[in-house]
Formats: C-alpha cells, structure tokens, sequence
C-alpha cells in the first residue's frame, strides 16, 4: 500500500508521522521549502503527550519523485487544491484514491447523492469543475478531521489533542479501500470509523465553522467571547439555523440542536478560530468553501440565508483588504442568476 500526504503542515504532517512510527513504510510526503529541508535532514519530529518523536519518512519536493501511489491525502485547505492539480497528477495512477481532509463543503458533495442535484458543481469551491474534471470524484474518499494540531518549527508537529479522523465514501459504502485505510490509520494509533453518511459529519462540524470563524474574524474575538455576548451569540445562531434549514433540504440530520453545539463552542474557551489565526498571520482565508459554499447551497435549495449573506460580504472584503483572500469562486456567484424551482 503506497500512500502519499500531499500538503506537509499540521495536519498532514501529524497523520505522516503517526502512519511512519507505526511501520508503514511505503509512506511519502510531498513539502515544500524550510518544512521539508528540515524533514529531509532530521526526519519528521513529532511531539505527542510531552515526549518527541521522530518518523522516517520520505519527503519530496515533487510529485514526479514519488509516481502513482495506492492512496493520496489531500491535508491541504480547500482553496489550495485547484492550484496544485498539475502537482498532484503525477501521483495519479488508474486505481488511486484521493482522501480528501478539507474543512467546509466539499468540491465533490453532489457526486452519488442521489436527488436532484446530482451531479452538481459547486463554483465556491470548484469554479468551472476543474478539480471535478481532473481528479474525478469516483477517486474520492471523504474525510473530517478533528485533530488540534501545530507546526511549532520546520518539521516538527506538536499535537494539541484528538485522535479522530472520520472516513466514508460519497455513496455511502463501506468499501474495502476504504475500511483498509482506516484500518492502518488505527494500526498507527488513530480513531478512523468509516461513517455511511460522512456528509452529515461534514455538516455538524461545518455548522460551527460557517459561524464562528467569520465573526471571530471580523470581531477578533475567542469561541468563549462570541458565546459570552448576546449580539454575536445571537448571530451566529442565525447564521446555523439558515444552514440548518438548507442541510435538512438536502436530507441531513443534526443529531443535537442548536443551542447544544453554540454551548459546546463556548466550553471551548479562549480559543482563536483558524480563520481569526490565518487573519492575524496574512495567510489565505477558508472563506468559500466555509461560508460561501453554503450560500451556493441556499441559492440552489431555495433556502433564504441574510445572516450568512451579511456576514460573508463582511468577511470577504476584510480578507481581500488585508491580502487574505483565498479565493474559490469569489464574487462573482453574487452577480449570477440562479434559477430556482420552487414548485
């Protein structure tokens, strides 16, 4: 089984390093710049419950280095994905598969969904299905991370806390790619359970992140201060019951309500949102495929959405004025005429 992170930071580098201590050694890595000249000269260190490791790992400048491989895993955000398609080909061969472990709504959401809107592209994160077309979602395994994790240095990893990375194919199979991936994931220590319906994952974890992140942005507040006052608490709760409305037109299910997941966030504390944090650092911000996407969806369910309209036309006129926009689709979905059935 020959694997291959694409996209070395946290995230990626966390699942390298877990898979590599455990033995798997048809293992690589594609980084790039002081990340992977550290990797290649000390190995990929992490540091988990207060003792450092290091993993040996092979680590690349270039997909051509490593040629096609078993499983990719795309850890890289959302928004970073179409431009690296020409690096990512190489990796491609006829019975790849490409683990996907972005935050937001995913490019390939409508592939095997049955309904309607099958088949449908989602310009906030695929403008024009460029990465529909040229990686294919029948390659597709999906993922949702929950792991805390930081680069502290140049190829050194620090987790913070969990374990999990959920996995599910969009049709809803459990597939023997599938539960063979998360079988090695749980040989390396991990908590990998191949869900039947990893959209309706995708949606609890998004429903905090479409809310939080942008007003934790534009406020420059923690989980605990948009929680704590009554304006931003209330704001956010708009902006989830809109998606709540547009996720149960599409058939999702939210196992908990939504004053119960507006507390949780509020248990987390003092944290700074990675939307707020990638603000702070001039880093591109995951506004499409957060936010953006789930106007797209509002548009295509007839689903009204003004609080999440507000907020994104704030948030993305921040990013673009600080140079941190991490353009998907862009504005141009707000100058398209979408029709409509509402029959």
């Amino acid at each position: 089984m020959k694997i291959t992170i694409f996209g070395a930071g946290a995230i990626g580098g966390y699942l390298a390093a877990k898979l590599a201590i455990a033995g798997r050694t048809d293992l690589s890595i594609v980084a790039r710049g002081a990340h992977l000249e550290a990797i290649k000269a000390d190995g990929l260190r992490l540091i988990e419950d207060g003792q450092e490791t290091t993993a040996p790992v092979r680590a690349a400048a270039k997909a051509e280095e490593l040629g096609a491989q078993d499983y990719v895993v795309l850890a890289l955000k959302a928004h970073s994905v179409a431009p690296a398609l020409d690096q990512i080909a190489p990796l491609l061969g006829p019975d790849t598969s490409v683990v996907t472990m972005q935050n937001g709504v995913p490019w390939w959401y409508f592939y095997k969904a049955g309904g309607a809107l099958e088949g449908t592209m989602l310009h906030q994160v695929d403008p024009g299905g460029t990465i529909w077309d040229r990686l294919g979602p029948q390659r597709v395994i999906g993922s949702v991370v929950y792991p805390a994790v930081e680069v502290d240095a140049p190829g050194l990893i620090r987790h913070v806390e969990g374990k999990r990375f959920s996995l599910g194919e969009p049709s809803g199979e459990k597939s023997e790619r599938t539960m063979l991936l998360a079988g090695e994931m749980v040989k390396a220590g991990l908590q990998a359970p191949v869900r039947d319906d990893i959209r309706g994952e995708i949606w609890i974890k998004l429903w905090g992140n479409l809310s939080f992140n942008p007003i934790s942005a534009l406020t420059g507040s923690t989980l605990a201060g948009i929680v704590a006052d009554e304006g931003t608490r209330t704001l956010a709760r708009a902006m989830m019951l809109e998606a709540q409305a547009i996720g149960e037109s599409l058939g999702v299910r939210f196992p908990i309500d939504v004053d119960r997941r507006i507390k949780g966030a509020g248990d987390v504390g003092e944290h700074k949102t990675s939307m707020l944090q990638d603000l702070e650092r001039g880093r591109p911000m995951e506004i499409d495929a957060l936010v953006g996407a789930v106007q797209e969806l509002g548009r295509l369910t007839g689903q009204p959405t003004p609080a999440i309209d507000g907020v994104l036309a704030l948030v993305r006129r921040l990013a673009v004025e600080r140079g941190c926009y991490g353009q998907g689709g862009g504005l141009s979905l707000r100058l398209r005429a979408i029709p409509l059935d509402k029959s």
